[in-house]
């Protein structure tokens, strides 16, 4: 479904992203874990070009592109393949939980309005929102407005979902309920890549996770190998101190 190779981005005399190489599956979900940083969150916008990566192929589905040389209708192919959601939510203030939704269905595939809303109707139940349809996002929990971030991600029908670290602007009491929301997702095979730093959540819902550190992929196994026998000393170190509480490494 995707695969990336020798991604490379910098900004200034930073480097970002040193050459990464991933391949994910159709209905794979990749867990990208690592300290503040590592360029977890830089791999994720470039995969959809919100950041523009210095070098590097991208291919998602029957899309490939070579960035140096990618042009405005390769960009545009490839975005469509994927949908993000966001850190903080990214919603319309100024529209409802139901056009947040729909907005996209409505503007860039031109689909009639009606069929539009009832869509976002049946996603918005599906994340467990049917009573706030006609809300707008200052009226609803952080938890809510992730929730609908969701929505409109699923609204695109992508042929995957990047999160990017979806829980972390969120109170405690409503983490539990957005990653329940994700692990449904997940259970229907949906592609998706998810950077987090819920490490008991990435070893519950991924297939596979990577330890991502100073730009570069340090190991990559399954949730059971990578959290009970990591092989790298960094993916210990870094491991050890998410045990003590020493969050930012």
């Amino acid at each position: 479904m995707i695969t990336v190779k020798n991604l490379k981005k910098q900004f200034g005399d930073n480097v970002v992203l040193d050459g990464i190489d991933v391949h994910v599956d159709q209905g794979e979900v990749l867990a990208i874990i690592g300290p503040s940083g590592s360029g977890k969150s830089t791999f994720l916008r470039c995969l959809n070009l919100l950041e523009k990566p210095d070098e590097g192929l991208i291919q998602i589905a029957d899309t490939k592109v070579d960035v140096k040389k990618m042009n405005a209708k390769e960009m545009h192919q490839l975005r469509q393949k994927t949908a993000m959601v966001f850190q903080h939510y990214n919603l319309f203030k100024n529209k409802t939980a139901l056009e947040n939704v729909t907005e996209s269905l409505i503007i860039a595939k031109k689909m009639k309005r009606q069929e539009a809303e009832d869509i976002g109707k049946e996603l918005l139940v599906k994340v467990g929102l049917k009573d706030q349809f006609y809300q707008y996002p200052v009226t609803l929990s952080g938890g809510q407005q992730q929730r609908v971030g969701i929505a409109r991600a699923l609204a695109v029908k992508p042929r995957a979902i990047l999160f990017d670290e979806p829980t972390s602007a969120l109170d405690p009491e409503w983490v539990s309920e957005v990653l329940q929301v994700i692990k449904d997702i997940a259970q229907l095979k949906t592609t998706m890549i998810i950077v987090t730093h819920e490490m008991q959540f990435a070893e519950e819902v991924a297939d596979r996770v990577i330890f991502m550190a100073d730009g570069s992929i340090v190991e990559q196994n399954n949730p059971k190998e990578m959290f009970n026998r990591p092989q790298s000393p960094r993916t210990q170190q870094f491991l050890n101190k998410i045990g003590t509480g020493e969050l930012n490494d």
